[in-house]
């Protein structure tokens, strides 16, 4: 899924940014005694304002969870967490009725070998009363959901996703379900959004199915079960996100509550429009419950809280068991060992390239021999970091679950501008403001920059693209491997693309063959994928070997803190810069001659980088902002120049505020691979900086 994202992000910014309910209450029922993990703090409120409670009234509990996924094979959390919900419903004299949010089948390590069944033993396990479909529960197509759902012991349901030419809903789901409890009637409405078109590997069309809108159909059968089925409790279990319910809950009326599922966040119930909202984050980690008191067929108040999962959670040894057995020796299979940290966060992989995202799509291009390799940050899943150490078949599996095969196809070197601008998420967007600029895809053949900002047009947001080191060609063709997933992205230049080859091996499996090939592995950050949000213009430049080499720059808007300045020749070498001055409306920037011809091996544009801050631009999920500039260089002097000594400068260099500006100065030419600034594309996590004094050193270690 890819909003994932929050996508995707399951984001602690998001978690600290989430309202709560208005108002105070204690307890309207239920046994609330401690379980024995982690809790938020509970919330309150009053839906329907009430005179008294009636003698009459009693408490409705609902338990809820989202989005297992990758988790369902880890034999982590899951066993945990159907202890905790077996320990909940214990400790209520009430009807309690537990609601799953979607994305439970798939994706997960098992997946080539297991597909849905691993995931629907396990459910059958924790007894859900209901389950709603979500876009990954639509991996296998729509043609298994009636296979697993026979094989459930309990229902599905998706009201608004249905066949187009009879109205009728997916095969082996219902448009609602009620579950009756100690006289209580709850009925439970399954509803998606728009953006499950996307998420999915089915083609709604193609198939058959339409999606309608999930408020007027909310209401419709809100309204029917009401009315026709007596019910004394509307919920819906949403596969849509935060902001789908609150506008669900805005636009109709007679929804008590929603059970939200797909953009993974942390959300305590919270109350919006007399509806109340909950989400459970993902993979297992925390479990909803709502109190909602009922009296004389209404919801007259409500308490909640999220309770986490942790390592004191007590395992279901049933689940357990499942769970280990499944795996067997396959997964724990070592395949081999990587000697830098593999990073499958999803706020890692979708706001820059990772060495995880280089090793994958380096894998693509090894099987395909291809020009340009290109993931969705999407596809790389289970949001948790391996090694350094041993790496085995369940670690590929957990962060490659899909069964995406790889697909090579003919783009221009226009189009493949176009691939990469249409996934450049904006700082000024909606979901740039929640989680910052992105590129949303890892690369492998090919380095860019991109610029994140809505006040650049849609074609020039990619400015500069190099295919192993040479710039590229608008009208020539290049080879370009990508998942199967995104050779079918609707309105994509990749959905009517020639395609050179398919393979049927799982992108998985490649990336497995890979790194059992070439183990032990090092992939680094590369600087393949760079974010530039001031453009500074290009400086002509004539190296001679010899002294310093001044270039001049446009100063960004309100610019502080410039630093970590350095020239670039579109690989992972670099020079640093030896000093920086700001001036009122320019930068200027000196480097060593001779280190810049060194990294200049013939005429050529050389690239700039700095990072600064900006009073006028927040970074949201970056530490710094970042500024590029040309170099057009000519070279004039014989290659056998030798370096020249270069004076240190008598003052430090100063900001346009007269503050001295750090990291701006050195006493010799350095030539570094890029550093860790904390978070910021390009400037290469977990990479050391060496500096290298030697000309010797230099030459050897650019071979």
């Amino acid at each position: 899924m890819r909003r994932i994202l929050a996508i995707v992000l399951a984001f602690a910014v998001v978690a600290a940014g989430v309202p709560v309910a208005s108002g105070a209450g204690a307890p309207t029922g239920g046994d609330t005694a401690a379980p024995t993990s982690g809790t938020t703090t509970p919330t309150a409120g009053t839906v329907a304002p009430t005179d008294n409670e009636s003698d009459n009234s009693t408490t409705v509990t609902l338990l809820t969870y989202n989005d297992i996924q990758t988790a369902m094979a880890q034999n982590t959390t899951v066993p945990r967490m159907v202890h905790l919900i077996n320990e909940r419903r214990a400790a209520h004299d009430n009807p309690t009725v537990v609601v799953g949010g979607g994305d439970q089948v798939s994706p997960h390590s098992l997946a080539p070998v297991s597909q849905w069944r691993l995931p629907v033993e396990v459910l059958n396990v924790l007894q859900p009363d209901v389950e709603v479909v979500g876009n990954h529960d639509l991996d296998y197509g729509f043609g298994p959901v009636a296979n697993y759902s026979n094989t459930s012991e309990f229902p599905w349901v998706m009201a608004n996703i249905v066949q187009a030419d009879s109205g009728e809903p997916i095969p082996g789901t219902e448009p609602y379900t009620v579950v009756e409890r100690d006289g209580v009637r709850v009925g439970v409405i399954g509803l998606a959004d728009e953006q499950i078109l996307g998420k999915t590997a089915v083609d709604f069309d193609e198939q058959g199915y339409e999606l309608r809108d999930y408020a007027e159909v909310g209401q419709e059968y809100a309204t029917e079960l009401r009315t026709e089925e007596d019910v004394d409790v509307v919920v819906v279990a949403g596969h849509f996100g935060i902001p789908t319910a609150q506008d669900l809950a805005n636009r109709t009326s007679g929804i008590d509550a929603v059970v939200v599922g797909d953009d993974e966040v942390e959300y305590p119930p919270a109350e919006t429009s007399g509806t109340v909202i909950v989400e459970a984050e993902a993979r297992a980690e925390h479990l909803g419950e709502v109190n909602l008191t009922v009296s004389d067929g209404e919801v007259t108040s409500w308490n909640g809280r999220l309770l986490s999962v942790t390592e004191n959670t007590t395992k279901n040894a049933t689940a357990d068991r499942i769970i280990t057995e499944t795996r067997g020796e396959a997964l724990s299979r070592v395949v081999g060992e990587t000697r830098t940290e593999l990073d499958a966060r999803f706020a890692s992989n979708y706001h820059d390239e990772t060495a995880l995202g280089n090793l994958i799509t380096d894998a693509f291009r090894w099987k395909e021999g291809s020009d340009i390799a290109i993931t969705n940050a999407g596809g790389i899943r289970s949001n948790s970091v391996y090694g350094p150490g041993e790496v085995t078949v369940g670690d590929v599996y957990n962060v490659l679950p899909f069964g995406n095969s790889l697909v090579t196809v003919e783009l221009t070197g226009d189009e493949v501008k176009q691939l990469l601008e249409s996934q450049v998420v904006t700082m000024e967007s909606e979901t740039g403001q929640q989680y910052g600029a992105e590129p949303q895809l890892q690369v492998s053949g090919i380095t860019y920059e991109y610029v994140p900002h809505e006040d650049v047009p849609a074609d020039q947001r990619i400015q500069d693209v190099w295919v192993d080191g040479e710039p590229m060609q608008d009208d020539e063709t290049y080879t370009v491997t990508v998942n199967s997933y995104m050779a079918g992205w609707e309105g994509s230049v990749l959905e009517n693309a020639t395609r050179v080859s398919e393979t049927q091996d799982l992108y998985g499996t490649v990336t497995l063959e890979y790194i059992q090939a070439h183990t032990p592995v090092s992939p680094t950050d590369a600087d393949r994928i760079r974010r530039v949000n001031h453009l500074a213009g290009q400086d002509p430049v004539t190296l001679d070997g010899e002294g310093t080499v001044t270039a001049e720059f446009t100063l960004p808007e309100n610019a502080t803190d410039l630093q970590h300045f350095y020239a670039t020749a579109n690989a992972s070498t670099m020079v640093e810069a030896q000093t920086v001055r700001v001036g009122e409306d320019t930068v200027t920037v000196n480097f060593s001659d001779y280190e810049l011809r060194r990294l200049a091996s013939e005429d050529a544009e050389l690239q700039v980088y700095g990072s600064y801050n900006s009073s006028s631009l927040d970074t949201v999920y970056f530490d710094s902002l970042r500024m590029a500039g040309d170099l057009e260089v000519t070279l004039e002097s014989p290659e056998t120049a030798t370096p020249t000594a270069t004076a240190t400068p008598t003052a430090a260099p100063t900001t346009a505020a007269g503050t001295t500006a750090a990291g701006t100065t050195a006493d010799a030419p350095a030539t570094t691979e890029p550093s860790d600034d904390g978070g910021s594309p390009g400037f290469g996590p977990g990479v050391a900086v060496v500096a290298v004094v030697a000309a010797a050193l230099v030459a050897l270690r650019r071979q």
